[in-house]
Order: structure tokens, then C-alpha cells, then sequence
């Protein structure tokens, strides 16, 4: 009965709804967890965070791959934007490979991106769940899935920072940038074959922030996407690691 309650096809159960006590018991949850994690990771040295990132990107990528499966049995197969891993938080999958198991630019790449895609994205996905909200109760597979996805993603952007695992430089923007970019594209490319709208950059999302972007221009609403998802971010987090590295 709970198994069958947890992988229920979309639609069959009462989904809960954003900025419900819902919403926010399973927000404080995945905070707490966050910071539990972040404590018990005070002491680890740079070969044991490096460790931490491979498990991670493997245990993001089974519960991904179990995602796909079950939208692809669910009747939602005709639905490219549930299952095909091309959005912004999707990004942590490719980036914890180059980060875990490669070296060089690459490595670099993928520590960027997470240090700092994985706290930004995290953290507002959490506080807005748009994905899963309306869609899927609280307990559901695909609920839990994206709440740990993004949990994850944040607890490692975090650890990347307080650990001084990664220190973020102007160049780096470059890195980060660039990998969102190249995703954004490959997104844009697929959504003309597959009319979905990975990315977000090809359609707009009503009542939501990227609504203004598309009503703003809808011509040049890929670029205003894109551009938004590949500069504030690192603007943002480059600006908080600086402020409070020169207050301690």
C-alpha cells in the first residue's frame, strides 16, 4: 500500500501545494539535514570531500535514473520535460562527474558549477518547488527525490565554500557560465525536435518569474533565460563568499 502511494501516477493523488505547511515541514526537514551534514563534514580534509562528491553524483544519479523510469511507465512518456535531465538543476549530475572523477578544466567546471549552481538552485528550489508542487503529494517518490536532489546540491556548494575546497576567482565565471550556456543550447536544440522546454528557455512558465522575462520579449526570451541562469548567479554567490571571508 505505502509503495503504492509513494510511485502513484501523476495526477491519481491530491498534490500538495507551494508555501503550504506542507511545503514548509518538508523545507525546514531538508535544512536541517543540511546543516547536520555540513557539521559532521567540518574535519574532512580534500581527498575525503572528493570522495563525498563521488558518492553523491552516484546516489543523484541512481535516484535520477529511477525518475526517468517512472515517468517513462507512468503515461508520461509523451512528456520530454519529466524525464530528459536538461534543466538547471540537472547540471549537478554532469558537473559532479567532472568534479569526482576528472581532472584539469573539466574538474574545475564542475567544481564552479556546484559551488555555485548547487547553493543557488538549491536553495530555490526549496523555496519554491515548482516542479513537483501541484503534481505530487508530499509523499511521493518523485517529491522526496527532488527534495533530497536539491538538498544535496546545496549541502555540497556549501561544503565547497566553508571548506575552502573551492575558491572562487573572477576567471571562474567563465567556467560557470560556459557550462550553463552549452547546456542551455543543447536544451534549446533538443525542445525544436521534442516541442518540450528543458531549460525553461523556450517557452515561458506561467505565474512565475520567467512569465515576466517571456512577456518582456518573447523573441528574445531564450537569451533573457539563458543569461539569467549563466551570470547573477555566480555575481551573487562571488559577492557572499568575498563580503564574508573579509568580515572574518
Amino acid at each position: 500500500m505505502f509503495l503504492e502511494r509513494l510511485f502513484a501516477p501523476d495526477g491519481t493523488l491530491t498534490p500538495y501545494q507551494m508555501f503550504t505547511s506542507e511545503h514548509y515541514c518538508m523545507m525546514t526537514v531538508c535544512l536541517l539535514l543540511i546543516a547536520v551534514a555540513l557539521y559532521l563534514s567540518r574535519k574532512m580534509t580534500e581527498a575525503s570531500i572528493r570522495k563525498t562528491v563521488k558518492i553523491c553524483t552516484i546516489v543523484l544519479w541512481i535516484f535520477e535514473t529511477i525518475k526517468i523510469v517512472f515517468n517513462l511507465t507512468t503515461g508520461n512518456a509523451g512528456n520530454p520535460n519529466t524525464y530528459v535531465p536538461l534543466y538547471f538543476c540537472s547540471i549537478i549530475l554532469y558537473a559532479g562527474i567532472f568534479a569526482g572523477f576528472t581532472k584539469g578544466r573539466l574538474k574545475r567546471a564542475g567544481e564552479v558549477f556546484i559551488a555555485v549552481g548547487g547553493i543557488t538552485g538549491g536553495l530555490v528550489y526549496l523555496l519554491s518547488p515548482l516542479t513537483t508542487a501541484g503534481s505530487f503529494p508530499i509523499i511521493h517518490y518523485i517529491t522526496i527525490q527532488s527534495f533530497l536532489h536539491h538538498s544535496i546540491m546545496v549541502y555540497l556548494g556549501m561544503l565547497f565554500i566553508i571548506k575552502d575546497y573551492v575558491i572562487l576567482k573572477k576567471i571562474d565565471c567563465i567556467y560557470y557560465s560556459s557550462t550553463v550556456v552549452i547546456v542551455s543550447v543543447i536544451a534549446y536544440i533538443v525542445n525544436i525536435f521534442l516541442d518540450s522546454n528543458l531549460m525553461f528557455v523556450s517557452k515561458t512558465y506561467p505565474g512565475t518569474i520567467i512569465d515576466v522575462a517571456y512577456k518582456m520579449s518573447p523573441t528574445l526570451f531564450p537569451f533573457i533565460v539563458t543569461f539569467v541562469q549563466a551570470v547573477p548567479p555566480f555575481a551573487v554567490i562571488y559577492a557572499i563568499v568575498k563580503i564574508c571571508k573579509r568580515k572574518k
